[in-house]
């Protein structure tokens, strides 16, 4: 019998369009069987996570149908799709910070004792599942207080909770470390082998590899096919997701560095736990060259950014950027000197969601002068000429730049903050994680931009 057959879920001629105009699906076709792990792939708004929220709930079709087992079925809202064993852990966490991790499972479908919830019953019903799915997580700790990746196996086990035999994961893999990703992927492998299903939404063609049974390609709202993985390369992936070979392998003359840029000594930060993040710490950038700073999440990289950038206070030490002094300047003090900066969190501090994609891409320009007029009012036709220019160059996949940017897909929100950043004539870059979250096109555009302004 062919998989197809065997399928458990079906989804044919899926078509979605938006009031914009955009089709983010046209006549998708995807099915997927039991107990496999299926890869979903495609460059930055190729339809890959507007066909799961169709799957979900969160949107509606215009055209096509749902069959789950044979049986055609209609999904209206996430409730319904958790009615059929339907789940999904999103990109960006639904999580309550300030509530315990057992709160958190159990939201939605509480232990009750008389009118209060029964704490001791969710605990034992974390515990419980935590076991069953080797998902280790603390049932008391507070959730603001734990690690992303163990953010992650909440989410999973809220879902797990709910019922779920199917579970999408947008983008899993995008916030946690080589470590935490090894570790998900064993809990994946023993979650398929409880005959769970799992569809794999990612950029990172290894861990496809890696992971998955099959795969599923998308470009521009359409699928190009569904290959098992062990029939195709990492290259014949990203040859379908694009159009073309991708290079990211960035070619590159020497570096010649000149005068320092950024001065760090003897820094120390201390945590909001009271402890060292970075510990008497110094190096220095020079104008003309790319310092990479690496490690496992969590050993002060956030708390590093966030005092170079005005961010976050450090207790000890000293940072100069152009030979001046940061520590009384405030965050626009800093960008003033010509830093620029790509935040690892795009959506907390890198945009303005409710905003248009124009109004993000010239925030802290509002001063340039080829943007105002001799008044005081800023010239509207001159910043829609920029930011068209940058959309372009940057593609940007978006109805107009007038459009909102929550309204765009996570790696396009993520190329309107590189496009804003990287075109503000900066003398200092820090880039915290600019790739993460985009497809291979677009990491070999922003490798290759990085070279060229550091020339």
């Amino acid at each position: 019998m062919s998989e197809e057959a065997d399928a458990i879920l079906k989804m044919e001629n899926i078509t979605k369009v938006y009031p914009n105009g955009i089709i983010a699906n046209k006549g998708v076709n995807f099915s997927v069987t039991a107990g496999e792990i299926h890869g979903l792939v495609g460059e930055n708004g190729a339809g890959k996570t507007t066909l799961m929220q169709i799957l979900f709930g969160l949107n509606h079709p215009e055209k096509g149908k749902i069959l789950l087992e044979g049986r055609e079925i209609t999904i209206g809202n996430p409730n319904a799709a958790i009615a059929y064993g339907i789940g999904m852990v999103h990109q960006h966490f639904m999580l309550v910070p300030s509530l315990s991790v057992a709160e958190n499972l159990v939201m939605g479908v509480e232990p009750r004792k008389g009118l209060k919830l029964d704490t001791a019953e969710a605990i034992r019903i974390t515990e419980e599942l935590s076991e069953k799915y080797n998902l280790n997580v603390d049932a008391r700790s507070a959730v603001r207080d734990l690690p992303v990746g163990t953010k992650q196996k909440v989410e999973i086990l809220k879902a797990l909770h709910r019922g779920a035999r199917i579970l999408i994961l947008d983008e899993p893999t995008a916030v946690l470390t080589p470590q935490e990703t090894d570790e998900l992927f064993d809990e994946l492998k023993l979650l398929k082998d409880q005959g769970n299903t799992i569809i794999f939404i990612s950029h990172k063609l290894n861990e496809i590899k890696a992971l998955c049974d099959r795969v599923t390609i998308m470009r521009s709202g359409k699928s190009q096919g569904v290959f098992d993985v062990a029939d195709v390369s990492e290259q014949d992936i990203s040859r379908l997701m694009v159009g073309r070979d991708v290079i990211l392998q960035v070619e590159k003359e020497p570096a010649v560095p000149k005068e320092a840029v950024l001065q760090v000594k003897d820094l120390t930060i201390v945590n909001r736990f009271r402890k060292h993040a970075v510990d008497d710490i110094s190096f220095s950038v020079r104008k003309g060259e790319i310092l990479g700073i690496a490690g496992v999440e969590g050993n002060g990289q956030r708390e590093l950014v966030e005092a170079l950038t005005g961010l976050g206070k450090y207790a000890a030490g000293d940072i100069s950027i152009t030979g001046k002094d940061i520590k009384k300047l405030s965050i626009r003090g800093i960008r003033d000197l010509g830093t620029s900066h790509i935040p690892e969190d795009r959506m907390t501090y890198g945009c303005a969601a409710d905003l248009s994609i124009e109004m993000n891409l010239i925030s802290y320009k509002h001063d340039h002068p080829d943007l105002n007029r001799k008044s005081f009012l800023m010239d509207m036709n001159a910043i829609k000429d920029v930011s068209r220019e940058l959309v372009e160059e940057y593609r940007i996949l978006c109805s107009t730049p007038q459009q909102e940017v929550r309204r765009l897909s996570g790696g396009n929100i993520q190329k309107v903050v590189v496009a804003r950043e990287f075109s503000s004539d900066p003398r200092l870059i820090i880039a915290d994680q600019p790739t993460r979250g985009i497809d291979v096109g677009a990491t070999e555009f922003i490798r290759k931009r990085l070279v060229e302004l550091r020339d």
